[in-house]
């Protein structure tokens, strides 16, 4: 992943493994996920990742919860807000929504995600 490449370590990487273990990730979750999932270190913690966290707290998820879910499917801090809040919604509407759920949601393609909560 080049663009890692041009990420400081002070300003970039740093910051952002302190706040995954900040929000109850062990060493071994954080490094799991930045395996699994690289452009999570390039990701903005202003703009995108406090935001997305901020968002499953306020649908009820606990904080270990959320760390779980980041730990399981990292991808989720990379996919827009809009989508996030969206298949939260449609979620909870339906009683559907548990961090196992939400994950499996955020993998669907638009039409399969419609076509399952119709």
């Amino acid at each position: 992943f080049p663009p890692l490449l041009g990420l400081s370590l002070e300003q970039n990487l740093k910051p952002t493994l302190q706040w995954l273990v900040t929000l109850g990730m062990s060493k071994t979750q954080v490094a799991k996920a930045i395996l699994t999932f690289p452009p999570l270190l390039g990701l903005s913690l202003q703009r995108n990742l406090k935001p997305k966290v901020l968002a499953l707290y306020e649908r009820g998820f606990a904080e270990t919860q959320i760390a779980s879910c980041i730990a399981r499917f990292p991808q989720l801090l990379g996919y827009s807000s809009r989508r996030l809040s969206d298949r939260m919604r449609v979620l909870d509407d339906h009683g559907r929504l548990t961090e196992k759920s939400l994950c499996g949601a955020m993998q669907r393609t638009d039409a399969k995600f419609t076509a399952t909560f119709k």
